[in-house]
């Protein structure tokens, strides 16, 4: 082994403590364990690169600065448009393509440049009690703001990362003014400050405090697998309300390579493995995302919650608005 080889090793063991292996790939992850194991190991079956996966719950980007070329991390993983978009923005990762990377990412789901691409999309939805609210009476964003919905709606803090895409897609598709409106309507419609998680608005639609709350997909199927959380799940509807102008409103997990990474090819590899259609079947399933490679399904229940037409604006256009969008959140006082 050289000594060049030897000191990055060492680095990367002082930095991570994660083990060292001839081939191997080094993942920096803000997604849970229990998601990215099945696709690890189907990885490292398939091709027999060992995966070292470091996770973390927040600091990504402050962790890859101060790490610089030192940083032992060929990859990030994370959720939400805005967080992929934090790390490129800060200069940490590198532009990469491939045909299978093009063949199997929608160009709505990747940067432009290639700087992250998407792996599994999640729909920005209305949850609506099975009992207080009527087929129909709700199809798109804008209605959230209708004074008939004064007091019955439920949401999570607009600052979330969840609600300032939502926001950002609502500039995109009308404008500074438009949105203002927006918040302020949605605010006075509140049966609550906001609060909790997407989960916990469907507890308050089940305990009678709201009728409707804006939430991910992916939280009816994990409500269903949990015995105490069912009967939220089973006492709301799953709305696909669209944009007036466009679609339903669509976030994505994704992957990026970092500008440091001291296993390039690897990582480019796990890339177009991560987007293939058998790890995207088995990436969907792990968490009830929908996966985007051409061809590939959604896991039956899923599916069972009703099919949808997503807005086709590019995310990376949206993670722009971002800022735009929390100034306006802040200045409607939306969580006060």
């Amino acid at each position: 082994m050289s000594l060049a080889t030897k000191l990055s090793l060492g680095l990367a063991a002082c930095t991570l403590a994660l083990p060292a292996f001839a081939e191997e790939v080094n993942l920096y992850s803000y997604r849970q364990p229990e998601l990215l194991k099945p696709l690890t190991d189907a990885f490292t079956a398939e091709t027999g690169i060992k995966v070292n996966v470091a996770y973390l719950q927040k600091g990504m980007v402050e962790r890859l600065q101060a790490e610089g070329a030192r940083s032992p991390a060929d990859l990030v993983f994370t959720v939400d448009i805005s967080r992929l978009h934090s790390i490129v923005d800060a200069g940490l990762t590198q532009p990469v393509t491939s045909e299978t990377l093009k063949a199997n990412v929608p160009a709505a789901y990747h940067d432009p440049d290639g700087n992250w691409w998407g792996l599994t999309t999640r729909a920005r939805i209305i949850y609506a009690s099975k009992e207080r609210v009527a087929d129909g009476e709700i199809t798109t964003y804008e209605g959230l703001a209708d004074p008939k919905w004064k007091g019955r709606i439920c949401t999570r803090s607009g600052t979330h990362a969840y609600n300032v895409a939502l926001t950002s897609a609502m500039l995109h598709h009308h404008g500074e003014d438009a949105t203002k409106a927006w918040l302020e309507g949605i605010k006075a419609n509140l049966a609550r400050k906001p609060q909790g998680n997407d989960r916990a608005q469907v507890k308050a639609i089940w305990a009678g405090e709201c009728d409707i709350a804006i939430g991910n997909t992916y939280y009816m199927g994990n409500m269903l697998a949990d015995e105490e959380q069912k009967a939220w799940a089973e006492s709301v509807n799953v709305l696909f309300p669209k944009f007036e102008s466009g679609g339903t409103h669509v976030n994505i997990s994704g992957v990026a390579m970092t500008k440091s990474a001291p296993n390039p090819e690897n990582a480019l590899k796990m890339m177009n493995f991560l987007t293939s259609p058998k790890a995207q079947e088995i990436y969907a399933l792990g968490n009830f995302e929908y996966p985007i490679a051409p061809g590939t399904k959604a896991d039956p229940l899923v599916a069972s919650w009703g099919s949808f037409e997503a807005d086709s604006v590019n995310l990376m256009d949206l993670a722009k608005l971002r800022k735009d969008a929390i100034k306006l959140i802040e200045t409607v006082d939306f969580d006060g």
